[in-house]
């Protein structure tokens, strides 16, 4: 359910969690549900820069016109930030890849507010590297 349906999804979630600290455990347990990345997929094409924290994103080979990533970190917290991107981006084509808001949804997720500079950096970082995955595949 990618997409708007699964940042509705998202959505709902965090407003029946209330608070930050809620919210921030809950991304730590999406983080944790991630499938490591082996030691070999974690090299320096797979990382993505501009983040604090190690982080890599290994797109997958495209299925049914659809796109999808694997991710992981070394930060737990960031680790659930993946989990958030690619619970939005997985299973949407390159154009819808390049034309979904992301900052919209950061938005309507509260992580604006929520996150530090740092973090919000890395997680547009994180954004433009699927849109540039999507743009290479639409050229």
């Amino acid at each position: 359910m990618p997409g708007a349906a699964a940042l509705n999804d998202l959505v709902e979630t965090f407003d029946l969690l209330g608070d930050w600290e809620e919210r921030y455990r809950y991304v730590i347990e999406l983080g944790q549900a991630l499938e490591s990345l082996t030691d070999a997929e974690r090299h320096p094409g797979t990382k993505v820069s501009g983040c604090a924290s190690q982080v890599w994103l290994i797109q997958d080979p495209p299925a049914d016109g659809t796109l999808h990533w694997r991710g992981d970190s070394d930060a737990h917290i960031v680790r659930g930030l993946i989990a958030i991107v690619l619970e939005l981006y997985n299973g949407l084509t390159p154009e819808q890849v390049r034309d979904f808001d992301a900052q919209g949804a950061i938005t309507r997720l509260g992580l604006s507010e929520a996150l530090s500079s740092q973090r919000a950096n890395g997680l547009a970082s994180m954004v433009a590297r699927l849109r540039a995955d999507a743009a290479q595949i639409i050229r």
